[in-house]
């Protein structure tokens, strides 16, 4: 089965411009079995699906996923099991070793998205993982091909899945329509939900990835400009970090008593 592993819709995240009805059909018409839904710290896309599209839908299995902002470590894509629901992940801010903690003790998986990008958002690029590399020990797979990132930034993260004997995910990354379908991850099964797709990869089943590169992203229209609006993330994701905190506590409070 042929997914993209990360997908922005205009439901879910505030930089996304396609509705999720649209992104399935544009997939659908290209050949794509799947998508997994990796809104910025949000499952409203994919609740979007579940509430009004889930049973309009043949042939083509969505999937609940989230692309959180760690405090520490970048953007992480997380998969929980369909029937796990953690309010705790839509409140950005949480260290990377606390969010992985979370995540497998409710039977789910993560690994970071673009690994070796951008300064601050991609884990190779932050203290964290210059403290302790062998933080790459605890995650279940890592994206090796996004379609917004440079050939190098990926052949380092083809590298650092070959180091570390991680499964390879492949997605477009993708926020505008053009951009949808121009990566691929390769599945050699059938996977219909969450679970089906975290018992393949907790095994090591195989995984193939690829795809095209996109050239209409920001930091191609604004050359140099970019690394202000990279740095200026730092600035952004500690403020808002800070501005949930008090709802991420009480979310997680309510995990210790759970």
């Amino acid at each position: 089965m042929r997914f993209d592993m990360h997908c922005h819709t205009k439901e879910g995240s505030m930089d996304g411009k396609v509705p999720i009805s649209e992104y399935i059909q544009i997939l659908k018409s290209r050949g794509f079995d799947g998508m997994l839904v990796t809104d910025h710290d949000s499952y409203n896309g994919f609740r979007s699906y579940r509430d009004c599209l889930k049973d309009k839908i043949q042939d083509f299995t969505v999937l609940k996923g989230i692309e959180y902002d760690t405090i520490d470590a970048g953007h992480i894509i997380v998969i929980l099991p369909e029937q796990i629901k953690l309010l705790l992940l839509e409140y950005r801010g949480l260290p990377v070793k606390i969010l992985q903690d979370v995540v497998h003790k409710h039977g789910g998986i993560l690994g970071p998205a673009h690994p070796c990008g951008e300064r601050h958002l991609s884990i190779t690029r932050t203290r964290a993982y210059k403290k302790n590399p062998d933080i790459m020990k605890q995650f279940d797979f890592l994206e090796a091909f996004n379609s917004c990132e440079s050939p190098q930034s990926n052949l380092e993260a083809r590298l650092l899945s070959s180091k570390y004997h991680l499964p390879m995910f492949g997605g477009s990354d993708s926020h505008h329509v053009d951009c949808i379908g121009t990566a691929y991850t390769q599945l050699d099964g059938h996977i219909a939900t969450e679970s089906d797709l975290i018992q393949y990869i907790k095994e090591k089943k195989e995984t193939a990835c690829g795809g095209e590169y996109y050239q209409s992203t920001v930091k191609n229209k604004i050359g140099v400009f970019n690394h202000i609006l990279v740095e200026g993330f730092w600035f952004y994701n500690r403020i808002a970090s800070m501005y949930r905190s008090h709802k991420r506590k009480f979310a997680m409070s309510l995990l210790n008593h759970s």
